[in-house]
C-alpha cells in the first residue's frame, strides 16, 4: 500500500505494436481484448485499489480509442487523464508532457503487467537515486530494453552476465523529469541508462506474476496467464447496514460508523486473496439529499483508512436511481438499483470472478434478491461481521 502523499500513476500507452500487429486489428496494443477485457483494463483493474493522486495515460498511435474509453472516467475513485502525442516523442519524450502534471510517480508500461506491490518499490529507493525499477529474472525473454542489469547495494549496474531485466515498473521522483530532453528521446535506450552509469537509478528485485504482450508468444499465453491469476472469489457486499451503521443518507465520514468486527473481516477477505467490492443503492443522491461529491469524497476518505489497514476495496458500484428522485436523470426504474442485479452483472463483465465460489452480503430483501438474480450465495448480514465472514470462507 502507498504511505508517501499524493503519487500519481503514469501509463505508457502509445506505442504501434508492431510485433503484433496482426492480432490488433488496427487498435492500439493496451486496447487488445483478452478475455473480453481491454488489456488496460487488467492494468487499471488492478492498479486502482491504491490511492493515487490521478492516472495519466500517455497515448499517440490510434490515441481516439484509449481516449473514448478512459478519458475523464473514475476508477475505484481515481481519476483518468489521457494526454496524446502531438507528434512521435518516444518513451522519453512523451514524459515531457508531464512535466508540470505530476508529482513523484509510478511508470507502467502499457504492454506489460507486473503485480507488485509498489510500496515496496518505493521502500527500496536509495536517497540519492532519482527513481527505482522493478527488476526480474529474465526467464527466455528476448527484449533489448534494459537487459543484462546487476543489482549491487541496491544500485542497478550493467553487467554481460547479468541475468535481470526491467520489469517495466518504474518509481520516479518529480525532479526526474528535468532530465528528460526536449524533443524525440527513448527511456529505456538513453533517458535510463545514463542515469544508471551515474549511479542514480535503484532497484529491487521481485518474482511476482508478470507477462508482456508485446511478443507474438508470449501475447498468445496471455489469455491463459491472465485468467489463471486474476480469476478470484469475491465478497460482494451492500454498505449501509453491513459495513456501517444505517443512519439513513450516511454521506460524510463523522455519520459513518463501522459495524462490529467490519475491520478484521476486511482485512481477513484481503488476506484470503478475495476480491471486494460494494455494491449499494444510494438514492439520497436522486433525491438531492447530498451529491455525488459528497459521496466520492466519504469514500476517498474510506479508502486511504482501509489502506492504512491493508485492506483492498477493489470497487464500489452505486446507483443513484428512484423513481421519487427529484433529479430528473435520476428519476427512474433503473435495473442498476437493487433488487435489479446490473451493478453486480458489471462487475462480472470488467472483473475476472469465480461466480460459483463468491459470495454476497445485504441486510435487506433487495440485496437478497439482487444475488439471486445473479447467482450468488446470499447471506443477511450479522451482528459480529468478522465472525459471519470467517465461518463462510
Amino acid at each position: 500500500m502507498l504511505k508517501k502523499n499524493k503519487i500519481d500513476l503514469v501509463i505508457l500507452a502509445g506505442g504501434v505494436g508492431s510485433r503484433i500487429k496482426k492480432y490488433l486489428r488496427g487498435k492500439p496494443k493496451p486496447m487488445v481484448k483478452l478475455n473480453n477485457k481491454y488489456f488496460l483494463n487488467y492494468i487499471i483493474n488492478n492498479v486502482s485499489k491504491y490511492n493515487f493522486n490521478k492516472i495519466i495515460i500517455l497515448t499517440r498511435f490510434r490515441h481516439k480509442i484509449i481516449h473514448q474509453k478512459f478519458n475523464n472516467k473514475n476508477f475505484n475513485f481515481i481519476k483518468v487523464e489521457c494526454i496524446k502525442e502531438k507528434k512521435k516523442m518516444g518513451t522519453g519524450g512523451a514524459l515531457g508532457l508531464i512535466k508540470n502534471k505530476v508529482n513523484d510517480f509510478i511508470l507502467l508500461n502499457g504492454d506489460t503487467l507486473f503485480d507488485i506491490d509498489f510500496s515496496v518499490l518505493i521502500k527500496n529507493i536509495k536517497k540519492n537515486s532519482l527513481g527505482a525499477i522493478a527488476l526480474k529474472i529474465n526467464n527466455n525473454q528476448k527484449s533489448k530494453k534494459l537487459n543484462r542489469l546487476k543489482l549491487k547495494g541496491g544500485n542497478i549496474y550493467y553487467s554481460k552476465y547479468g541475468k535481470l531485466m526491467n520489469g517495466g515498473v518504474y518509481f520516479f521522483k518529480k525532479r526526474f523529469l528535468k532530465y528528460i530532453p526536449n524533443g524525440e528521446s527513448s527511456l529505456e535506450n538513453e533517458v535510463l541508462p545514463n542515469l544508471i552509469i551515474k549511479k542514480k537509478i535503484s532497484g529491487k528485485i521481485f518474482k511476482n506474476f508478470f507477462i508482456d504482450i508485446g511478443s507474438r508468444s508470449f501475447f498468445k499465453k496471455a489469455p491463459k496467464l491472465l485468467s489463471k491469476h486474476f480469476s478470484k472469489r469475491a465478497a460482494f457486499l451492500d454498505r449501509d447496514g453491513v459495513i456501517n451503521h444505517d443512519y439513513g443518507y450516511v454521506h460524510n465520514i463523522k455519520k459513518f460508523k463501522f459495524r462490529k468486527g467490519v475491520i478484521k473481516g476486511l482485512k481477513l477477505l484481503t488476506k484470503s486473496n478475495f476480491y471486494i467490492f460494494i455494491i449499494t443503492n444510494q438514492a439520497g443522491i436522486g433525491k438531492n439529499i447530498f451529491n455525488i461529491k459528497n459521496f466520492e469524497k466519504l469514500h476517498l476518505e474510506l479508502k486511504k483508512k482501509f489502506i492504512n489497514q491493508k485492506i483492498n476495496i477493489n470497487e464500489v458500484k452505486f446507483s443513484p436511481y428512484h423513481k421519487n428522485a427529484k433529479i430528473s436523470h435520476f428519476k427512474k426504474n433503473s435495473k442498476f438499483r437493487k433488487p435489479g442485479n446490473l451493478m453486480i452483472e458489471s462487475i462480472f463483465k470488467s472483473w475476472d470472478v469465480k461466480r460459483s465460489k463468491s459470495f454476497m452480503i445485504g441486510d435487506k430483501k433487495t440485496d437478497l434478491l439482487a444475488a439471486k438474480k445473479s447467482k450468488l450465495k446470499f447471506y443477511y448480514a450479522e451482528k459480529d461481521f468478522y465472525n459471519q465472514v470467517k465461518s463462510i470462507i
